[in-house]
């Protein structure tokens, strides 16, 4: 003897398990609108609130291993972490190729001027540099101790 549990399409005034918003929990409400086979709206039978339907979090948790927010948060501590790496590889860098040199070993930097890679730089704003990379004939990125910023170059 085998025994099938079939599950009963949810329809409009019939009852649904789903997250409340306001209960805070997985609780029975009755479907208030459909669209297609899903409900839309619910109002929970529990605090006669109602809003959006939302899976109960039993359902969540078994069929996704991570919510939009979860993944979009460890995506978000990922890239801060990089950046964070990125950024003191950039600061040793720009440490490494600061260190030792004399002030006169600094050329002012002007908007008028092309640079060329590994030249030092001295810019009033953002202090001394060193150029990373000349991007194209008039932009260069130039490494200062805040981090690289790319810089006009060659402009008349």
């Amino acid at each position: 003897m085998t025994i099938v549990i079939t599950q009963k399409k949810p329809k409009v005034g019939g009852d649904v398990d789903s997250f409340c918003t306001k209960c805070r929990m997985d609780l029975a409400h009755r479907v208030v609108a459909m669209v297609g086979d899903e409900p839309k709206r619910v109002k929970c039978l529990t605090c006669d609130g109602e809003h959006n339907y939302r899976k109960p979090m039993s359902e969540r948790a078994a069929n996704s291993p991570a919510t939009p927010r979860a993944a979009a948060a460890k995506k978000s501590k990922t890239s801060k972490a990089a950046t964070a790496k990125t950024e003191r590889g950039a600061r040793q860098s720009w440490e490494k190729a600061i260190a030792g040199q004399p002030p006169t070993a600094f050329k002012g930097y002007s908007i008028k001027q092309s640079f060329s890679d590994g030249e030092l730089i001295r810019h009033s704003k953002f202090g001394d540099g060193v150029v990373a990379r000349v991007i194209d004939a008039t932009k260069v990125e130039v490494l200062f101790e805040d981090g690289p910023r790319t810089m006009a170059q060659g402009s008349v």
